[in-house]
Parts: structure tokens; sequence; C-alpha cells
């Protein structure tokens, strides 16, 4: 249904975010499975819990609009997954922590463009309860990201040793480009401590 009015906009993207957030509940926890460090899995351990008050507020907000909660599919969000998703079956150890933690962001800056515009609307619209359940999702996700770049700040680091540990400075991952139909190595094997 093409929105034809500010509050009918707003519904409609509500039930994005609220796709999108359903979404990000099934990935968080594998992405906390695969992070090698323990504060970055711990980090993903308790967004899912904050992302799970984000589905409650916006259930909070449907009842607001007296309309049963229900998404339309996030194709934004769905995209950012499946990046995020790419990340852990081709990359391992720090690298994957830092390629998780860049998935991570983009999924933060995409919840945050999307609550603070919506918390606008809903402000223009006069409706307070609902910019106020908006506005907390937003903060947490700022407080989120946050906290993300705080681990890149660490992980980045280890990151860029891993290549100098293995002998794989710039000039050996550029000849390895050609390698494989899609120029992709092939993904190394999964034994990693946990």
């Amino acid at each position: 249904m093409a929105a034809e009015n500010l509050k009918e906009l707003l519904v409609e993207e509500i039930k994005d975010i609220y796709d999108a957030e359903k979404q990000l509940v099934k990935a968080l926890p594998k992405m906390a499975k695969a992070a090698e460090s323990n504060e970055l899995r711990a980090a993903f351990e308790e967004h899912l819990e904050i992302t799970r008050m984000h589905v409650e507020r916006l259930e909070e907000v449907f009842k607001h609009f007296g309309m049963a909660a229900r998404g339309k599919t996030c194709e934004g969000m769905k995209g950012l997954i499946e990046e995020g998703q790419e990340a852990i079956e081709e990359m391992e150890g720090s690298t994957l922590d830092a390629a998780l933690i860049a998935s991570a962001q983009k999924v933060e800056h995409y919840e945050i463009a999307t609550y603070g515009t919506l918390a606008t609307f809903a402000e223009v619209l006069d409706l307070d309860e609902v910019k106020d359940l908006l506005g907390q999702n937003l903060e947490e996700e700022k407080e989120a990201d946050e906290k993300l770049t705080g681990l890149a700040g660490q992980v980045n680091p280890d990151a860029e040793e891993e290549g100098h540990e293995e002998g794989e400075g710039p000039m050996a991952m550029a000849g390895r480009k050609g390698n494989g139909a899609s120029g992709r190595r092939s993904a190394p094997s999964r034994n990693r401590k946990r």
C-alpha cells in the first residue's frame, strides 16, 4: 500500500523496522557465536536483549494505532545481515571480529537513521507516546554504536597484526585476488578456540 499522508508513511515505516528488528533477533546469536573476542560476543548477546525490548516497544506503537503488530519485509536489513553472514563464512580470528563490528555498525547506522526519522514524523503528528517509544530505541541504538566503536579500537589492531604474523602483508593479499572463479579465496577451516 502506498502511503497517502505522513501518518500512513509512519505506519508503513514502523512495519519495516519491526521486521528489521525481528531479523536481528535471529541474526545476533549467530554473530555472537562467530565472534572470537569475548567482549564482542558479550556485546552481541547484550544487544540481543536490547533488540527484544525494541520489538516490544514497537508492539506498543502498533497498539497505539489499534493495529496488530505485523511487519513487512525489510530488504535493507536483509542485505546487511547477508553481508555479515558472508564474513562469518569467509573469515576467522580478529579479522572476522573486525568484519562483524563493521557489519554491526552498518546495522546500527541504518537503525539510527530510521528511528530518528520516525521519531520526527511522530513529533510532527503530535504523537508524543509514539515519539517517546521510538526515541528510546533511537538512544539505545546510538549507545550500541558507541560501544562497537570502542570494541573496534581493540579489535582492529589485532586484525592488522594477524596478516603480519602469517606473512600476509598487503602484497601477498593482492597476489591472491585472482584465485578462484569469484576472485575470493576459499574459506579457511574454522578451527578456532572458544
